[in-house]
């Protein structure tokens, strides 16, 4: 197999230790991309030792490396596991400036075979980094790999994607969407395609309305450098929940391969729009103030080290939109990411609606049917409505589940395998990039003029919600 080296810019990130490097050590560990030439980058002053420090401990969280290091112990070492420890062990770390030429002119010149760019680095700078490159000759089959969001709203991602095009071939350019590696959210496409019992009553005959929801039991996690300029909107509904969308409501591909799979995905995107002309009617936003969450005090997020609290970031946002294909015209969706929420809820939601008539003599058929799609825990459930134990006119409501299988790498293995292997399927498309972006834009634009106030709601409470219509 030809040699891969994977350039990490930003290496010394929160993003790079708690997401990218462990599931780079599970792809690792399972057999993945034997040989391949790790560099961090950064302008920190780190050298190889502690980045290798770093890439070991985060390997281990996966049980990559810790096998390899055990070696002299009782615990049998897999040739897998050795190789990701040896990845770990020759592993570089150059300083590096991300926005020069000669700075990143003189990373490539490290990198053996193949190379691929991993931008795990804030929008803005990542812009920067992709003009210098302008003025750098990439090797051959060069892939750059991109962490959302892409761009700041639409005109900056139509933008930074003609930038990129002049980098690299479109085919060569990873949108890392990593909600789309994990195998719950692709188990909706064997759950709508595989089955006919669910995939006939998916549509605006039967189906009252969707909710998409990622509340979240944490705060705001030493997060604010990135977070305090994103907000729930652009750092949740914007990127993750439109495309867990696109899976729900995309038609039928008639295969799996990327260009057949994105287009199908593209296609509702570009249906996609707010329910109302109104932002202040379809969309929610909100921050949390002081409160007790998870048996412990949390400051506001106005509070919160690194936030700015002039600027306004929501720390919940709620937008509902509309759908207008044949299928799904007239179906309100629910996109909802809030954090500090008292109890987490990470699931899809499918309401029915209720039957036509139910025969007089029965009782009790109060609540809808439901298909719920967990994201954490991992689950399918579907709610409705049988005969009761006691009196049998009394209609019960009942629920039937079932544990979604995981997958054999964790979301961000899954989304570096389709990297790799230059299989972009997983990966977000330029065209999906910009809908996604117009979408939520009449929304941004009347939040930042002040039509829809920021509300407040106390950590562990909850939350705001609107009704649907």
């Amino acid at each position: 197999m030809t040699d891969q080296t994977l350039i990490i810019l930003g290496a010394t990130g929160d993003l790079t230790g708690r997401l990218l490097l462990p599931g780079l050590g599970a792809l690792l560990t399972a057999g993945h991309v034997p040989g391949l030439t790790l560099i961090g980058a950064a302008i920190d002053d780190w050298d190889d030792t502690r980045w290798r420090e770093r890439v070991h401990d985060s390997f281990g969280a996966h049980g990559a490396a810790a096998a390899a290091r055990s070696a002299g112990e009782a615990t049998p070492v897999t040739d897998t596991a050795a190789a990701a420890s040896d990845v770990a062990d020759r592993a570089r770390y150059l300083r590096t400036d991300v926005t020069q030429a000669d700075d990143l002119r003189r990373l490539l010149g490290e990198a053996r075979g193949s190379v691929a760019i991993f931008f795990a680095l804030p929008p803005a700078v990542t812009a920067k980094a992709c003009q210098a490159l302008l003025d750098v000759d990439l090797p051959e089959g060069t892939r750059l790999v991109l962490e959302k969001p892409f761009g700041t709203g639409s005109a900056a991602a139509t933008e930074l994607n003609a930038l990129l095009t002049r980098l690299v071939p479109e085919k060569r350019v990873h949108r890392v969407d990593h909600f789309l590696g994990k195998s719950t959210v692709l188990n909706i496409l064997g759950l709508r395609f595989a089955n006919r019992i669910f995939e006939p009553l998916l549509g605006n005959t039967h189906v009252e309305s969707v909710e998409i929801v990622f509340d979240e039991d944490l705060g705001l996690e030493n997060r604010a450098g990135y977070y305090d300029h994103a907000g729930a909107l652009a750092d949740m509904i914007q990127s993750h929940l439109l495309q867990i969308l696109g899976l729900l409501t995309m038609e039928a591909p008639f295969t799996l391969e990327a260009a057949e799979f994105r287009d199908r995905k593209a296609d509702v995107l570009r249906a996609t729009r707010p329910w109302s002309d109104e932002p202040a009617e379809c969309s929610l936003r909100a921050r949390y103030t002081a409160g007790e969450l998870g048996g412990r005090q949390l400051p506001s997020y106005a509070d919160e080290p690194g936030v700015d609290p002039g600027r306004g970031t929501e720390t919940l946002a709620e937008l509902i939109v509309a759908v207008d294909t044949w299928r799904w015209a007239g179906v309100p969706f629910r996109l909802r990411s809030g954090k500090a929420i008292g109890h987490s809820r990470k699931e899809a939601v499918i309401t029915f609606k209720k039957p036509p008539r139910v025969p007089d003599g029965l009782r009790g058929c109060d609540q809808p049917d439901r298909l719920r799609i967990g994201f954490g825990p991992d689950r399918l459930a579907v709610d409705f409505n049988i005969n009761g134990p006691a009196d049998p006119f009394v209609l019960d409501p009942v629920t039937l589940e079932a544990d979604l299988g995981g997958g054999d790498l964790p979301p961000y293995g899954e989304v570096l395998r389709g990297v790799f292997e230059d299989d972009p399927t997983l990966s977000v498309r330029a065209d999906t990039a910009e809908q996604c972006w117009r979408i939520v834009e009449p929304v941004t634009e009347a939040w930042r003029a002040g039509k829809v106030p920021l509300r407040e709601y106390p950590a562990g409470s909850s939350g705001p919600t609107l009704p649907l219509p």
